[in-house]
Parts: structure tokens; C-alpha cells; sequence
């Protein structure tokens, strides 16, 4: 597998007081033809996060149209999201589209945290909060933090969940252990939690986030991710593939995308959205500084 690099697509300026900087973890939504409206989270001046959104034609990889104000703000201190909004992916339930994301707490007095939240997707592009409380909280499943949910329907009674989870904040090597479990729904409301799916190795691949799912039961199934190995190595992007979506098998060597030599991906890849558009696959990924460099694209070379 070859991942060619298209470059650098959006390079996030301040547009507004609470998007000053970064535009992280994009998400690409077809509006119509080639034009992608891609949604991704922004920072305030406190790292706070809100979601905001440009306009991408990928043929001709030009950005068309930037919004000036964020789509979906950070929350009261008393939300779990008081600290920002990262997102993950969007799926259709119930004659709805929505957005799940990851929920950033930070206690003056604890660790920094997450919980699951969902926005909804309405038909003018504008988002709202689908409610106050958690879309998916830490239990005695997930009892210490969760993040950026990846959701497909594969069936009209079939919805499939990839997410991340906390075991430790250390393992003794200074990183913490954040795996990818999975969780499986009739409805696309109530969701069966399954456990791990990925598997970890520490000092190899221990720290995982937003994960991003292409294929079905009869295919196979392709998930690219970030992670960190706790060797003291930024993020990177990593690889794997199931039969059947429940057994993962890491293929790190496989992944045919690393850092560039120099430039704006040069130290770090992550949190990357893999999509298909009229039979070729690309990736939208974060570079430099968690998302402060913007957003690239890859297409895959299937030569």
C-alpha cells in the first residue's frame, strides 16, 4: 500500500476569537460533485476547541470558501465539553445525520478527560447538540475516559462502533495505554459495548485515536488510525485489518504514509479520515502540532 501526498490543502488562520488556531481532525461531507464541505475543530486562545468548517473542491484541491465563525461552540464549565469539541465521523439514524464527538473535561483539580457526545447534522448544514448529557460516558467498560467514535451501518439493524478508550495515563514509560474498543447497535441510539478490538503493544503502538473504518463483512475491513509508541516518537499514522471487524490484526509496516522531510507534516501525521470519491480512496490527516498546521490530503496508489 502507497499513499501519495496531494499536500498541505487548508492552513488554518485566525477567523475568529474561538477559532484562532488549528483545524483538526477533518471531516469531509459531500455537499454535491466534487465539493466537500469539511467540518474540523478549531482553537481558542485557551486551546479550547469549537467545530468549524471550509469548502473543498477535490478536484481541484482548492479551498472555496472558509466560514468566519464556528459552526458548533465548547460548552458552559459545567458541560462535559467545557473544554472543547473534537470530532469524529457522521452516520444517518432515524431519518437523522449526526456528528459524534469526543467531550474534553479538565478539572482544575484531575487529569483531563473525555465522554462521547452527538451533534445533529441538519439539513442547512447548522449543527445543535443532540443532548446535555453524554451520548456515551464512562462505566465500568470504560471507566476512565473515552474519545473520537467512528460509527458505519452496515445493516437497516446493524450499526458498528470503533472508539477510544483509556486503560492507564501511564505504563510505566511515560504514555498512557488508549486503545481502540468497539460497541455494535440495532438502532444507532442504544449501543452494545464489546471491549477491544485493536490490539496494543507497548513501546509499539499504545496510545490510538480517532480511528477511520472502510469496508463490510464480505470485504474485510481497513482501518487506518493515529498513535504513539511511548518511545518518545510523535504521532504517526497506523494500519490494520479484520475479516470480520471483531478480530484486528496491526499492520504498522503496511501503511504507506510517514512524516514528510521537511515542511508542515514533517514531525507528525495523525488523526486521519479516509473516503472514497468516484473510485479513487483518499485521506484527509492532520500534520504539525495536533491539527496547527491544518489539514493534507493522500490519494491511495493502487498501482
Amino acid at each position: 500500500m502507497h499513499w501519495k501526498k496531494l499536500g498541505q490543502i487548508y492552513c488554518p488562520k485566525a477567523i475568529h476569537p474561538k477559532l484562532m488556531s488549528h483545524a483538526a481532525n477533518p471531516l469531509p461531507l459531500l455537499v454535491e460533485g466534487d465539493l466537500y464541505r469539511v467540518f474540523f475543530s478549531g482553537r481558542d486562545a485557551d486551546n479550547r476547541s469549537s467545530v468549524g468548517y471550509v469548502d473543498m473542491n477535490l478536484a481541484t484541491l482548492e479551498i472555496t470558501y472558509v466560514h468566519d465563525k464556528p459552526a458548533f461552540e465548547y460548552g458552559l464549565d459545567s458541560s462535559f465539553f467545557s473544554h472543547g469539541v473534537s470530532i469524529g465521523n457522521c452516520y444517518s439514524a432515524g431519518g437523522k445525520r449526526y456528528i459524534l464527538f469526543m467531550g474534553w473535561q479538565c478539572p482544575p483539580d484531575g487529569h483531563w478527560r473525555g465522554d462521547v457526545g452527538r451533534l445533529v447534522l441538519d439539513n442547512d448544514w447548522s449543527l445543535h447538540l443532540d443532548s446535555a448529557s453524554p451520548f456515551m460516558a464512562s462505566d465500568e467498560s470504560d471507566p476512565i475516559s473515552l474519545s473520537y467514535p467512528w460509527v458505519i451501518q452496515e445493516r437497516d439493524d446493524l450499526y458498528r462502533m470503533w472508539y477510544g478508550s483509556t486503560i492507564t495515563w501511564d505504563t510505566g514509560n511515560g504514555e498512557m495505554l488508549h486503545v481502540i474498543n468497539s460497541a455494535r447497535s440495532t438502532d444507532g441510539e442504544r449501543w452494545r459495548r464489546e471491549g477491544l478490538a485493536v490490539p496494543y503493544e507497548i513501546g509499539v503502538a499504545q496510545a490510538f485515536s480517532r480511528p477511520t473504518v472502510v469496508g463490510n463483512s464480505v470485504e474485510g475491513y481497513h482501518m487506518w488510525f493515529s498513535y504513539r509508541s511511548g518511545a518518545g516518537e510523535k504521532y504517526r499514522i497506523g494500519y490494520a485489518t479484520s475479516a470480520d471487524g471483531d478480530s484486528w490484526c496491526l499492520q504498522l509496516d503496511r501503511v504507506g504514509i510517514n512524516v514528510s522531510e521537511g515542511g508542515w507534516d514533517s514531525e507528525m501525521i495523525e488523526y486521519p479520515y479516509v473516503f472514497d470519491h468516484k473510485g479513487q480512496r483518499f485521506m484527509l490527516y492532520n500534520g504539525n502540532g495536533h491539527g496547527r498546521t491544518g489539514f493534507g490530503l493522500a490519494v491511495l496508489d493502487r498501482e
